[in-house]
């Protein structure tokens, strides 16, 4: 599986993943008890083997039940989501995605934090000459 597969989760799927990624594992029973409306035990367990067959998830068992997890770190599912947002609504632009998080953000920044974005930046100006 490509990261860029993840960018083709449905919203659902998304929300399983997010649960799963959290929990670090998790079988049908807990992913249930964790989701906003969810459907009926059988459509969990539907879904999360439609997510394994899809090569999003994977399964051991324990006793009579089967656990997931994920077969893609968090941080490339991440990574992953973080390009699909720059190309979606960014147009694959960095700079214009960051200055929409800074206007966003602009006063709960701390000044550490702002310290750090600048290293950052610094860092990056210096790997690109």
């Amino acid at each position: 599986m490509t990261v860029k597969t993840l960018t083709k989760l449905s919203r659902r799927e998304r929300q399983i993943m997010d649960i799963i990624h959290r929990r670090g594992q998790a079988t049908a029973q807990e992913v249930m008890s964790e989701l906003a409306d969810p459907p009926g035990y059988s459509a969990v367990r539907a879904m999360l083997r439609l997510m394994e067959e899809k090569g999003y998830l994977r399964h051991f068992e324990d006793g009579q039940r089967y656990v997931y997890k994920a077969r893609l770190a968090r941080e490339k599912a991440c990574r992953s989501a973080l390009e699909n947002l720059l190309q979606t609504f960014f147009d694959g632009s960095t700079e214009l995605a960051v200055a929409a998080l800074l206007d966003l953000s602009r006063s709960q920044l701390t000044p550490k934090e702002l310290d750090r974005l600048s290293r950052l930046i610094e860092e990056s100006r210096k790997e690109g000459l």
